[in-house]
């Protein structure tokens, strides 16, 4: 009814900005601005909008149009702190992300979001060096807030993909990508991790053909190769270091494979399978100490995990609770001073105390070392203090 009159658009603003609204204020100052091109006010409100949506560059370019027509506004100084306070921390992010100090520019997000509450930019930054981190579910979580609101946010998208192929969720995380490559193709960063992607999906593939086939050697080339690909895949270099582990098994190199799952240890310390890979050629080696200590580490880890055996047949649960008792017997072997004494003179235990003399180391390792969902048995006479032992996916 009235489309030009300034105070009904300045008076519109000033409510938007109270309710939150801030891009709609901001339409509204421009507005003013354009039915009269010196409203200081509307400038003011440009500035605040601005900063706390996260445009840094409009706010510092609205300031100096400002301060050449009326630079004793009294709210210009507030404005001048706070764009400052954003910019340094910026400029500090900056040369964090480059130095990939990835809890640095966290902070520094966190400090631009004290002024720039609504800066999508800045919390998707943050959420960018969450996932470098490995806090998957935060990065998740802001990833996901802003997709609520904007359901085609190429960084949003680009950030899950990144939180699914950092948790070896590879082909979900490729759909993300490809998403991301649509909707902005000159995404540089999404464009990066996906060639890596695929390179290392591939180079892992061969790698698992080559063991099929035979070729040891050849395989733990491979891993090792695929290994140097993305030093941020945590979970996927894990798996790598476990499957050169047992390669060098196969190679008859057991000190090697001990390393390997070491280093997959040091990855994912939850590691249940290279866990007991390594407690298994510790007994190979004869090191009893060290096997009796990956078992005991093995059974408290397995407190944790409980119902993993719900969806096995009948005759997988009886088949995998036979390899599992066969371990709790060596266990009760290796950590009793008095049967590993008698085993190690070569004398033989009575029937009712164990039956280790009479397991297959190989096929104890085979077991370890095989693919498959996983299972959790629990028994009265195996582990001391009735504990469980779960065999993972």
């Amino acid at each position: 009814m009235c489309p030009n009159i300034l105070r009904y658009y300045s008076n519109r603003a000033a409510c938007y900005m109270m309710l939150g609204q801030y891009r709609d204020a901001l339409t509204d100052a421009k507005k003013c601005i354009e039915l009269e091109p010196k409203f200081s006010k509307a400038y003011i409100r440009m500035i605040k909008c601005s900063l706390i949506l996260g445009d840094i560059v409009e706010a510092e370019t609205i300031l100096k149009k400002l301060l050449e027509f009326d630079p004793n506004n009294e709210s210009i100084a507030t404005e001048q702190r706070d764009l400052a306070y954003v910019q340094k921390f910026l400029k500090d992010a900056d040369a964090s992300y480059n130095a990939k100090d990835y809890r640095k520019v966290v902070y520094c997000m966190d400090r631009c979001c004290d002024i720039s509450t609504s800066g999508t930019h800045f919390k998707l930054t943050k959420a960018e060096c969450l996932a470098f981190l490995g806090r998957y579910q935060e990065a998740q979580d802001i990833a996901n807030d802003t997709l609520h609101i904007d359901k085609q946010n190429a960084d949003a998208i680009y950030i899950r993909g990144m939180c699914l192929y950092f948790q070896d969720d590879v082909d979900r995380a490729f759909t993300h990508f490809q998403q991301v490559l649509r909707l902005a193709p000159d995404h540089t960063k999404a464009l990066e991790i996906y060639k890596r992607a695929k390179c290392l999906k591939k180079k892992k593939e061969e790698g698992n053909a080559a063991f099929k086939r035979e070729q040891y050697q050849e395989a733990y080339n491979l891993y090792s190769e695929a290994l140097t690909i993305d030093p941020h895949n945590i979970m996927t270099n894990a798996k790598l270091h476990f499957n050169k582990a047992t390669v060098a098994a196969k190679l008859g190199r057991l000190s090697e494979s001990i390393t390997e799952c070491t280093e997959a240890l040091k990855l994912n310390e939850n590691y249940l399978k290279a866990l007991l890979k390594r407690a298994t050629i510790y007994m190979e080696l004869e090191e009893y100490e060290e096997a009796v200590r990956d078992l005991e580490k093995a059974c408290k880890m397995d407190k944790n995990n409980r119902d993993r055996h719900a969806n096995a047949s009948e005759g997988e649960k009886r088949e995998q609770e036979k390899k599992f008792k066969e371990v709790g017997e060596a266990y009760g072997i290796l950590s009793d001073p008095k049967k590993r004494s008698r085993y190690d003179r070569g004398h033989d235990l009575d029937d009712n105390e164990s039956n280790f003399q009479d397991m297959d180391p190989n096929a104890m390792f085979h077991f370890f070392c095989q693919d498959g969902e996983g299972f959790q048995f629990q028994f009265q006479d195996g582990f001391p203090g009735g504990f469980q032992f779960q065999f993972p996916g």
